[in-house]
């Protein structure tokens, strides 16, 4: 059995800085992060897909962390196939005139492929430092499953070798029941780790979670079941509480999952007023039981593999 590592798809977002979660003295950027990592193993950066870090910042994320640390990091909107905003750009690289938000067309190539170098730059400290666990390619809900479209997963994923790269795809068309072994076959071919998503189902964005190995490492990310999944704002799609029975289970399926993989990351994205947090401490617990219960000789893996809070 792999490392497996529980963390969060945020440290930093509002809810969480108002819940109570951090004790006064975490008052600084760096003291929260630093409060985060010494419970938590891993976690996913959400801020680069809305805007590209300076590498000053990045490394001080590196700073801030202890050394088996893990950020998984998604890529910035753009890149993906989302309208981004014009002011997310630097300023040096941003059209003039025009609308207020953009595609990759609306970009002349050498601004582009600038914007790539600058994203490139800002993960080379957590590359540097071995803190970097993959590169999220997180297509839009509308990337339906054509040739076109698996060539710009080849693409994209290309631009950000030698890292590692997962994709989380959210149309429905890569998964109905002829296509979804194709799907899995396209990512192994391209050495991609599949994003399974554990998210609401019966909507037009709804996913099935799939639970398999394409790539180092295994990658399950958790939305949570809120019904205001549809016509809800962002923090009411994501309020969500994970019941103690729902972790129970998801331990024994994770725990299966982790078995012939050599790493499995597992990130709360029901960031809302510190309960992705609680739910990733319990989910922790209930893994160290699970594992240690049918595997007591592996006790050094499970050590590794989970966090308390």
């Amino acid at each position: 059995m792999g490392v497996i590592k529980v963390g969060t798809s945020s440290w930093a977002d509002q809810s969480l800085l108002r819940s109570g979660w951090y004790p006064r003295s975490a008052n600084t950027p760096a003291g929260r992060l630093a409060y985060y990592a010494g419970r938590f193993p891993l976690v996913e950066v959400d801020t680069s897909y809305y805007a590209i870090p300076a590498p000053e910042i990045t490394q001080g994320w590196v700073d801030a962390t202890p050394a088996e640390f893990t950020f998984d990091v998604k890529a910035f909107g753009l890149f993906t196939g989302h309208p981004t905003p014009v002011a997310a750009l630097p300023r040096d690289l941003r059209p003039a005139g025009g609308p207020s938000r953009i595609r990759r067309r609306d970009l002349p190539e050498r601004a582009y492929d600038e914007l790539w170098s600058r994203f490139r730059a800002a993960l080379d400290p957590l590359a540097a430092d071995g803190k970097l666990g993959v590169v999220l390619l997180q297509f839009p809900p509308w990337l339906v499953r054509s040739a076109a479209a698996e060539r710009r997963i080849a693409e994209l994923a290309q631009r950000c070798r030698p890292w590692r790269v997962a994709v989380e795809l959210r149309h429905g068309s890569w998964f109905d029941e002829e296509a979804a072994p194709a799907t899995m076959d396209l990512l192994r071919a391209h050495d991609l780790s599949l994003v399974c998503v554990d998210m609401p189902q019966g909507h037009p964005s709804s996913v099935p979670p799939i639970l398999t190995t394409t790539a180092e490492p295994a990658i399950v990310r958790f939305h949570g079941h809120s019904d205001a999944w549809r016509d809800g704002d962002k923090q009411d799609k994501f309020r969500y509480a994970y019941a103690d029975g729902e972790l129970r289970h998801w331990a024994g399926l994770l725990a299966e999952l982790a078995g012939p993989a050599d790493e499995l990351h597992v990130l709360f994205n029901n960031c809302c007023a510190g309960q992705a947090q609680r739910d990733a401490t319990r989910l922790a617990q209930l893994l160290t039981e699970n594992i240690l219960g049918a595997e007591p000789e592996r006790q050094s893996v499970q050590a590794r593999a989970t966090s308390t809070g």
